[in-house]
């Protein structure tokens, strides 16, 4: 164990070179190309390698971890030159670089999953915003306020990757984390420290509260606080409340006489705890629409109200969805959607008249809140919301009924399903005159 820790350790200082990336500048990637050419050719016995060396990278006498590392980095260093900014470049290699040896100190007291994971996050969120307190004033001259957000961002996206990728895929982690971080950075954050400091700690209240009343695994509350977290900071409060309100209701209702559901087979799995890929499928639409409102109008020439209303009508199609399953799998006689011929409990497709009335019941609750925290809104845009959930419900149990296990797994059927959800709920706003 603590030979796992040295290792993390010497990890770690490989990734801080990143810190000299101001002095370096277009030849930044060059102490990485030359750490990755050691690695891959050179170093191959002795001390440093034992250093170094991963368990499958003695079997070839090759430092395959660190070799794609440093290449991963090398990479990462080369889109400086096209934009990328140079505090994100070093946030993004020693968020990884050190989340992985905060983790490791972790696993020397407790290898309990939730533990190691807080362990990543926190020591990832906390070399994230080092390196852009370092970093910025060489390279812009001051520390903007986002630079917590994106930190915690950062630390978040790669404690998700690292929960359901292996450890030989850390450079794809490094990677994906600085590029999402130049994206949510070129959106722009006009909050001060101050709220943002209260996001992060909403978010993560909200996270650890989902998982200690077991609607959502480790990977599902990771992926629900950086939803979370994106969607106080670029859309509001108003927007988390709609949110959150799914997460909580829905995560809940997957509670609902659960012992019940398991016995006729339609229960979730993991006494009802969600996943990443569940939680991704019925919140990547709205995900979208939070970017595209932040984005709006400076990167896109659209109206603002109109990703407004494809976030609630994916959020109503979410929540409508969720109760009509959760709900409606506890009662006998499903019938087909396509057909309405009686079907087994658990049927793709299968519906039940106590599933449509909670799913009804669902997309009100979402309806109601939009129509008194959004001004633009009013009862007109309330039933754009109702009729969104209903439709994107019944495309869900369409969709169920046809293609769900031939072509699409659940999650893409829920993608889809919200996606027509955010459609009909835009286009009904459009018709009532709401999006001028």
């Amino acid at each position: 164990m603590i030979l796992r820790v040295r290792r993390a350790g010497a990890f770690a200082l490989v990734g801080s070179l990143s810190l000299a990336a101001p002095l370096l500048g277009p030849a930044t990637f060059a102490p990485f190309a030359v750490v990755g050419v050691l690695a891959a050719a050179v170093v191959d016995d002795g001390p440093l390698f034992e250093l170094f060396a991963r368990p499958g990278d003695r079997e070839d006498r090759t430092l395959y971890g660190l070799a794609g590392f440093a290449f991963a980095a090398t990479g990462l260093a080369l889109l400086v030159s096209f934009g990328l900014p140079v505090e994100l470049f070093a946030a993004a290699i020693c968020l990884l670089a050190y989340g992985n040896l905060a983790e490791q100190a972790v696993r020397t007291r407790s290898d309990d999953d939730l533990a190691t994971t807080v362990g990543f996050t926190a020591g990832a969120f906390l070399a994230g915003l080092g390196a852009q307190l370092v970093v910025t004033p060489f390279a812009n001259g001051f520390v903007p306020a986002s630079a917590a957000y994106l930190a915690a961002c950062g630390a978040l996206i790669a404690a998700l990757l690292r929960t359901v990728l292996y450890r030989r895929d850390d450079p794809l982690v490094m990677l994906t984390a600085g590029l999402v971080l130049w994206l949510f950075a070129g959106l722009g954050v006009a909050t001060t420290p101050v709220e943002i400091a209260v996001a992060i700690a909403v978010t993560a209240l909200l996270g650890y509260v989902s998982y200690a009343l077991g609607t959502a695994s480790i990977p599902g509350m990771v992926t629900g606080m950086l939803l979370a977290l994106v969607t106080i900071v670029l859309g509001g409060y108003a927007w988390f409340v709609l949110l959150i309100a799914f997460f909580a209701i829905g995560g809940l209702s997957s509670k609902f006489r659960y012992e019940r559901k398991r016995e006729r087979g339609v229960a979730e799995d993991n006494e009802g705890a969600r996943g990443s890929g569940n939680v991704l499928g019925n919140s990547a639409v709205a995900l979208l629409a939070v970017i595209g409102y932040a984005a709006t109008p400076e990167a896109v020439a659209l109206p603002s109200a109109l990703f407004l209303f494809a976030f609630v009508g994916a959020v109503a199609t979410a929540m409508a969805d969720t109760l009509s399953s959760e709900i409606g799998g506890v009662y006998d006689r499903p019938r087909l959607i396509t057909t309405l011929k009686p079907v087994a409990p658990g049927t793709d497709g299968g519906v039940t008249w106590q599933g449509e009335v909670a799913g009804l019941t669902g997309a009100l609750v979402v309806a109601l809140p939009t129509w008194l925290l959004f001004e633009a809104v009013g009862p007109f845009g309330a039933t754009a919301v109702v009729l969104a959930g209903v439709a994107g419900m019944t495309a869900d149990s369409l969709l169920g009924a046809t293609v769900e296990n031939r072509w699409l797994d659940n999650q893409g059927v829920n993608f889809l399903a919200t996606f027509v959800g955010a459609v009909v709920c835009v286009s009904v706003a459009l018709a009532f005159g709401l999006l001028a």
